[in-house]
């Protein structure tokens, strides 16, 4: 009788160990990664669902990314405009101090305080996160603001603000002193004062007369170039009768000269004689005119002058004083890369500034952070500042601490805060605006987070317990097959028999 083999008899049982050891190999991998499979195929029903929870989970880490790089530049860009804020605090209250003593370089303490703010203020415009400028709107690889010193003081062929200001204070004050206007006398007893030209965009422009005098016919600014005039007539003005001119400035404000008719000696201020014929008292108010205007020329003028020249040299393109000799001119000219500084080399445009950085920080929500150095806000501060620091007078010029005082009073005006004008406060409500924006997505994003991964877990994850009792009882299992598997395999006919 023929007597086979175990082996061939036992093959179903090598077969079951072989799938319980591979359930085991299994089980043991679930247990150490904490997932059911390490391909979607070995997750059954849920495999569609697990692939859009893990975009889900994908794109809102794409978000939290998004998120960090935007805070950090709004933050950078925040801190520059904070500086700026105290910037212009800072100077605008070393404008209106009472101390003005001129030093031996030509500045008050108030105007080196504004050039080391504007050094700061350039600065603060470049300021960069990462390998992005936060001023230059869309053009983020490039420096928005040239250098501070350069700006001052030119480079080379370049005219920088300092040569702008001293062409136009020529050009408005002009070759006579008198701030481009002529006095005659086109009467024995009249005064008249005109512009030297028309059309000229330099200098003094007559706005208006009035007068108390007695007897006395005034003629309103008319004709080409403009002039106004008044005439005393036959009779002499009254002790303290009053005459008025007005005129504006190129900054856009205006100055009086008002005489009063005294008889006084030693004659006051701002007086003219009377004398003993309307003619010696034409004569004597035409010289005290004559001096006032020499004094408002070379006093008020020059401040109004070199703030016109600061809004001149910070316009696009620069302009400057078009002809030479600079006090006969009488037009602007727009300046040239080859000899002028251009102050501003961001991205113009007249599209919202904020609109030149925009970054989608949800599936439908975008913020706008964008910013540009010529801003309204900016380069008004930046002007100002600058012009401020760039002026210079001298201890032995008897005009000198009026040309401060009104330097002076011209800087806090225009770094007050005008309502209805874009301020460096509005631009950094827009970037908290943003910086809200973004952290209630990121609040949204995180709990959204937390139920998708939730869900995730719930299709991928196991469960640790059950997971390790299946592993025990497979290895009691497989220990069992083992042990048959070797008895079988040991048996042999002397055995069974």
């Amino acid at each position: 009788m023929t007597i086979s083999g175990v082996s061939g008899r036992t093959s179903y049982i090598g077969s079951g160990i072989l799938d319980l050891r591979s359930q085991l190999d299994t089980l043991t991998q679930q247990l150490a990664s904490g997932k059911i499979s390490n391909t979607y195929a070995g997750q059954g029903s849920g495999r569609s669902l697990a692939i859009g929870l893990r975009s889900q989970l994908s794109g809102l880490a794409g978000y939290a990314d998004t998120a960090v790089n935007l805070n950090t530049r709004i933050s950078v860009a925040n801190l520059s405009l904070q500086r700026l804020v105290d910037v212009g605090s800072s100077v605008k209250g070393a404008a209106v101090s009472a101390v003005s003593e001129i030093d031996n370089t030509g500045q008050t303490a108030g105007q080196k305080t504004a050039s080391l703010g504007f050094f700061d203020s350039v600065d603060m415009l470049n300021a960069k996160s990462g390998d992005r400028y936060l001023f230059s709107g869309r053009a983020t690889d490039t420096p928005p603001v040239t250098a501070a010193d350069v700006i001052m003081n030119g480079n080379g062929a370049q005219a920088g603000l300092k040569q702008l200001i001293l062409e136009r204070k020529q050009a408005d004050v002009g070759t006579l002193g008198l701030g481009r206007v002529v006095l005659t006398a086109p009467s024995a007893t009249s005064v008249q004062i005109a512009e030297d030209a028309s059309p000229s965009e330099f200098g003094l422009k007559l706005n208006a007369i009035t007068s108390t005098l007695t007897g006395a016919t005034i003629t309103q600014p008319a004709g080409t170039p403009a002039a106004m005039s008044v005439d005393l007539g036959v009779t002499n003005p009254a002790e303290g009768e009053q005459v008025k001119f007005t005129f504006n400035l190129p900054d856009g404000t205006t100055e009086d000269i008002t005489l009063t008719a005294s008889t006084a000696t030693p004659l006051p201020a701002n007086s003219f004689a009377i004398g003993a014929t309307p003619t010696a008292t034409a004569a004597n108010l035409n010289a005290a005119l004559n001096a006032s205007i020499g004094k408002l020329a070379n006093g008020p003028l020059v401040a109004a002058s070199a703030v016109t020249a600061g809004d001149n040299f910070f316009d696009q393109p620069p302009m400057r004083v078009g002809t030479t000799p600079f006090g006969a001119a009488t037009t602007l000219v727009a300046g040239t890369t080859a000899n002028t500084v251009s102050w501003y080399n961001g991205e113009s445009g007249t599209d919202s500034a904020r609109g030149t950085a925009v970054a989608q920080i949800d599936q439908s929500i975008t913020v706008q952070y964008g910013a540009r150095a010529d801003e309204q806000a900016l380069r008004s501060q930046l002007q100002t500042v600058a012009v401020f620091a760039a002026v210079t007078t001298s201890v032995t010029d008897p005009n000198a601490n009026a040309q401060i005082a009104a330097l002076n009073q011209r800087i806090a005006q225009n770094l007050a805060d005008v309502p209805g004008t874009q301020s460096i406060q509005d631009i950094q409500a827009d970037f908290a605006g943003a910086a809200a924006s973004i952290k209630a997505a990121k609040d949204r994003q995180a709990q959204t987070k937390a139920i998708t991964q939730t869900m995730l877990d719930s299709i991928e994850g196991i469960n640790d317990d059950e997971v390790a009792t299946k592993i025990l009882a497979l290895q009691t299992s497989l220990q069992a097959s083992y042990q048959t598997t070797s008895m079988l395999y040991q048996t042999s006919l002397t055995k069974y028999l």
